[in-house]
């Protein structure tokens, strides 16, 4: 079995740098939805303590969910993330999961926590498992 070519330093603290700024930025989006989420939860009622238009309310329930949908979103995106800076601290940052064939850097660019190459991706996608 021919052996792997690990990516070299220089590309891999790149990534890493661009893995972790992106984690801030997630982590700081999330912290964000929770404080206007938990800011909107008692304000059914303006100020003089007439309850809003059941319209308006609707329509701020819906802006709660929509926000807790995209807040789950970047935690599982978040935890793609934490798993690729796991993959370059032990080596395998790079690799597809599926098939151990390397991930094209253009894909890395794109979505530095890619776990498979885009041909495995596909696959799975085609076969309902992701």
């Amino acid at each position: 079995m021919p052996q792997k070519k690990k990516m070299d330093k220089k590309k891999l603290e790149k990534f890493k740098t661009l893995l972790l700024a992106l984690k801030s930025d997630l982590v700081h989006d999330i912290k964000n939805m929770s404080n206007n989420a938990g800011s909107t939860m008692n304000e059914s009622s303006d100020v003089s303590g007439h309850v809003q238009h059941m319209a308006d309310v609707a329509t701020d329930l819906y802006d709660k969910e929509f926000a807790m949908g995209l807040a789950s979103h970047d935690r599982e995106t978040l935890q793609r993330i934490d798993d690729a800076l796991k993959r370059i601290e032990n080596g395998t940052y790079g690799f597809c999961l599926g098939t151990g064939k390397a991930i094209k850097e253009a894909r890395l660019k794109a979505i530095p926590y890619a776990e498979y190459c885009l041909a495995h991706q596909e696959e799975l996608e085609e076969k309902g498992e992701l």
